[in-house]
């Protein structure tokens, strides 16, 4: 039996067909007018040190971060001193986000009554889409100033001689959603050192990671090599750091163990006088709280 198909189905076919050709028409033309985007890569790490070094990161823009970092002593203290639990410095740290690439901060360190203050420059993000960036390259600088009563009352108290400098050039990649790696060039500048066989400018080289085990807990490790014969009059070695890192909403709260005692980058590059070998390994933690104070553009413009 010979089948006949009705002219007006024939017709609408033919309609609508056209009209489906002529829509993907016009969403090419359309999608040919939109801007290409960039996506940036976020959290490489979890927050703005990796151990007790600093990591790539900057707090968020607009919002305020508090960090205490806590030393215990040394683990080879013997029970006299409960291992290191009767020792212990503190650094409490206030850092603000000003854009999505600035940020600085200032901190109090009671090894030594130092105070210091930093800045760190995104100048590189990781990202894909538009513009692919394989790596995010962060620049650190900081200042610290000691305020401890002058050890040498034969030798006039300069101001600048309590002033140290350190900057870094922090390269970065996020590797998939779990591995995340930097190095890190590091130099100090120490106004004053003990010995003329010292060095003042004093010269480091930084390499860490992090490996996230789950949607809230990372190890992270970090070693800083200090390169030989710059200081020479007391002992100096390399610093060795490895923790894990805790989310718990808006904390994140890092227990680590260390060799070094300092809590900035210029005592923790040249002042790290023991080794792990020996049993000089300080236990401590780190807890970071966020506050927002400025709230971002497209939470505003919802009216929230």
């Amino acid at each position: 039996m010979k089948i006949q198909i009705p002219l007006f189905i024939v017709i609408l076919l033919v309609l609508l067909s056209s009209r489906v050709i002529a829509q993907d028409d016009m969403m090419a033309l359309l999608n040919k007018d939109e801007k290409p985007t960039i996506d940036y890569t976020s959290a490489t790490f979890k927050t703005t040190k990796v151990v007790i070094g600093q990591s790539s990161e900057n707090s968020p823009t607009g919002n305020l971060l508090f960090m205490i970092t806590h030393h215990f002593g040394a683990l080879n203290s013997g029970y006299e001193n409960l291992f290191g639990l009767k020792q212990a410095t503190v650094r409490l740290g206030l850092e603000y986000g000003a854009t999505d690439w600035l940020g600085f901060g200032v901190g109090l360190n009671t090894l030594k009554n130092t105070w210091d203050g930093f800045a760190k420059v995104k100048a590189l993000r990781q990202s894909t889409g538009a513009r692919r960036m394989p790596i995010t390259m962060t620049i650190f600088g900081s200042t610290s100033i000691y305020t401890t009563k002058w050890e040498d009352p034969t030798r006039t108290n300069y101001f600048t001689s309590r002033i140290s400098y350190a900057s870094q050039v922090i390269v970065a990649r996020k590797f998939g959603d779990r591995l995340s790696l930097q190095i890190a060039p590091t130099y100090v500048h120490l106004n004053l050192v003990p010995s003329y066989n010292d060095h003042n400018n004093i010269f480091s080289l930084g390499a860490a990671g992090r490996f996230k085990v789950s949607e809230r807990v990372s190890i992270n490790a970090e070693y800083y090599y200090l390169f030989p014969k710059q200081i020479v009059s007391t002992p100096a070695y390399s610093s060795f750091s490895a923790g894990v890192d805790i989310e718990t909403g808006g904390h994140v709260f890092q227990i680590f163990l260390t060799n070094s005692m300092g809590e900035n980058m210029e005592s923790i590059i040249t002042q790290t006088t023991g080794t792990w070998f020996k049993g000089n390994i300080f236990l401590g933690f780190n807890i970071s709280r966020v506050f927002t104070v400025v709230k971002p553009k497209e939470y505003r413009k919802k009216g929230n």
